[in-house]
């Protein structure tokens, strides 16, 4: 019987690879969908529980491009999905901490709105709007009270199951930079304790009678990072200044708390609570999950470490959210998506699509030397991937992987905003933000011919600032653009930001200057055939930039709203034309004038760029690819859907 079950899912393994055939649906004035490259939603919390006859069950908060958009349940027994509409919209929010409680209800807490799903009802019981904005961690009092602890602003709210009282306290601790609370705990006096970071690390005690609120860590000990709690079966609550093996332990009662130094006797309360990896596996009669794959729909039950059941389940997913388009070496679309983090890969000519689990998020693509080249969020990886070869699953420190892990950890660039392959066919370039909580990102250079990587910091480049767009105008000079924002939950600290230009042998600045004045961003950057480069400055500014005089010579307002991305591309490049990617439609620069016109409005929402090939232009909508034809003349014929030989 084991065999069987490993049959099954192994064959459901082979399926998922098998590619599917699209044809490209014309939808209006020339936008073609080609189809959603990875029609798979993300779990954001999953708890084997029982309902309310007894029954297992799996209860999943879901996500696809829309955000967490519905709580899936599973009947653990037969394999019978049903699905339960999330009660508000969650306009590309999701749940980040959830918590099963002692009575057996489902709560989580994102876009303002505090939920809770009641299975023995099978339905939503209470949804209440709330402070911004969403949940960070979640935990149950020795009352049954839920209490949650929401990000940016760390505000607070609580829900009495018995008597439905919903108290919303606001924001109980103020910074000057987007908070996460990620512990929260009760000791069994009645008082909330919340861990922050990332800028700097705190906990703070909160009295719900009187509403005091007292930072308990002080200001010489605060970290980079995330604080630690827990609550100890002995009702206390127990903590420290960073996450991890750094620093000493305080013990926190009452309201009042003490440095006790080490702490070796950990007797955790056990809560049915996590992050939004929570995956809670026993049933109460002593089975457990064993596996729960959303790509498979494959759902398998063990008990007593032997498989006793295989499952098929089944839900609805719009698909994940497109974050990269690029055109590999072999003329197929790919990229990657987000939650889950996949790369998918469309041929146009034969409209059949695939996709398989990535490594990690596919900020940003590009093509050098027949080579496609991604650099990826988290931890700043840089994948070497070749089209023409076996596909081999990323896995570190194995060299026969395709794509292959080439660099990874660059501490400067921990979320990757640009990659750029140098027109000397060696050099590959990533930019972008650094980790949590930080500010200033710096540069990665990755040679192709020594296999050696090269980091630049911030400080060596734009102080406190971090490179968002680049451009290679010759074999020996970069141009960078930056951006003041600082990394996710980080402080920004510069003013304005600057372009730069660089020398790419030495990496030494040449000049560098804040050419537009009161600008924060430099979006995306690119080289016209007449040597000029065209730019975007804060999403809403066109300039054309004469690198021989160092000055803007050309500037005006886009007029029109511009899709955002973690890896922009606004501006899109064909052999003859240059176009600019509007969140509503697409327009051509004039290489004489540099006025801009708009070709068309789109019928649907552009929000990733997107590239060009035969004649497209290929972009990401939501979980949909699309593409829109620019120029007719150098289109090739689209054929019919054949057979495409996975690689």
């Amino acid at each position: 019987m084991k065999n069987i079950h490993i049959l099954i899912l192994v064959f459901s393994v082979l399926l998922l690879a098998a590619p599917s055939v699209l044809s490209a649906t014309d939808i209006s004035n020339s936008f073609y969908n080609c189809g959603i490259p990875v029609s798979v939603s993300k779990p954001r919390g999953i708890v084997a529980t029982i309902d309310g006859n007894g029954k297992n069950v799996v209860l999943v908060w879901l996500l696809d491009y829309r955000g967490g958009y519905e709580l899936l349940k599973i009947d653990a027994v037969t394999g019978e999905s049903e699905e339960f509409p999330t009660p508000f919209l969650p306009e590309s929010d999701c749940p980040f901490a959830s918590i099963m409680s002692s009575r057996n209800k489902y709560y989580t807490h994102f876009n303002s709105h505090f939920i809770e799903f009641d299975i023995g009802k099978r339905a939503f019981t209470f949804v209440q709007t709330t402070s911004p904005k969403t949940s960070m961690s979640m935990t149950e009092d020795d009352n049954g009270i839920i209490w949650s602890a929401t990000y940016p602003t760390c505000a607070i709210v609580s829900y009495n199951p018995q008597t439905r009282e919903f108290k919303d306290y606001g924001q109980i601790y103020t910074q000057s930079w987007s908070q996460y609370p990620r512990y929260i705990a009760a000791d069994d006096k009645g008082w909330i304790y919340v861990a922050i970071g990332e800028t700097s690390s705190q906990i703070i005690a909160f009295n719900p009678l009187t509403a005091k609120t007292m930072p308990m860590i002080p200001e010489s000990e605060r970290k980079n990072g995330l604080a630690y709690l827990y609550r100890d079966l002995n009702g206390k609550v127990y903590g420290k200044s960073l996450e991890g093996s750094y620093g000493e332990w305080y013990e926190f009662y009452d309201g009042k708390g003490e440095k006790i130094g080490s702490h070796t006797t950990v007797n955790k309360k056990q809560y049915i609570s996590g992050m939004q990896g929570l995956f809670y596996k026993l049933f109460p009669n002593g089975e457990r999950i064993k596996i729960l794959d959303f790509e498979t729909r494959q759902l398998i039950i063990e008990k007593n470490s032997q498989v006793i059941r295989s499952l098929h389940f089944d839900y609805i997913s719009e698909g994940s959210l497109i974050v990269s388009v690029g055109v590999a070496p072999d003329g197929t679309i790919c990229g990657g998506s987000f939650k889950p983090k996949e790369f998918y890969s469309y041929n146009p000519q034969t409209g059949q699509m695939l996709h398989r689990p990535g490594y990690g998020q596919w900020n940003t693509v590009v093509s050098q030397n027949g080579k496609f080249f991604i650099g990826g969020y988290t931890n700043c990886f840089l994948l070497e991937w070749d089209p023409l070869k076996n596909w081999v699953p990323t896995e570190k420190n194995k060299t026969q992987c395709n794509p292959l892990l080439r660099c990874e950890g660059a501490a400067d660039i921990y979320r990757p905003h640009k990659i750029l392959a140098l027109t000397n066919g060696k050099i590959i370039i990533l930019a972008g933000t650094p980790g949590y909580g930080l500010t200033g990102g710096g540069l990665l250079f990755w040679n192709r011919e020594s296999q050696t990587m090269k980091v630049l910091k911030h400080t060596e480049i734009i102080p406190e600032q971090s490179t968002m767009s680049l451009v290679s105008f010759s074999t020996e000079q970069i141009l960078g653009g930056t951006t003041t924002s600082p990394g996710t939950g980080g402080v920004k600290k510069a003013n304005e930001a600057e372009l730069y230009l660089m020398d790419i042998n030495s990496k030494h600045l040449l000049w560098h200057k804040a050419i537009l004045p009161g600008v924060q961003e430099y979006s995306d950057l690119c080289l016209a055939k007449n040597g000029m480069v065209y730019g975007v400055a804060d999403r809403k500014t066109f300039f054309v930039f004469d690198v021989n005089k160092r000055k803007i010579i050309y500037q005006n307002d886009i007029l029109g709203r511009i899709p955002h991305q973690q890896g922009p591309r606004i501006l899109i490049a064909s052999p003859q034309n240059i176009y600019i990617l509007y969140f509503d439609g697409i327009a051509k620069i004039n290489s004489e004038t540099y006025e801009i016109t708009r070709l068309v409005t789109s019928s649907v929402p552009v929000t990733a760029g997107g590239d060009f090939h035969d004649g497209r232009i290929y972009f990401g909508s939501g979980s949909r690819l699309y593409s829109y034809v620019v120029e007719p003349q150098v289109q090739k014929k689209m054929d019919g859907p054949t057979s495409l030989k996975l690689h």
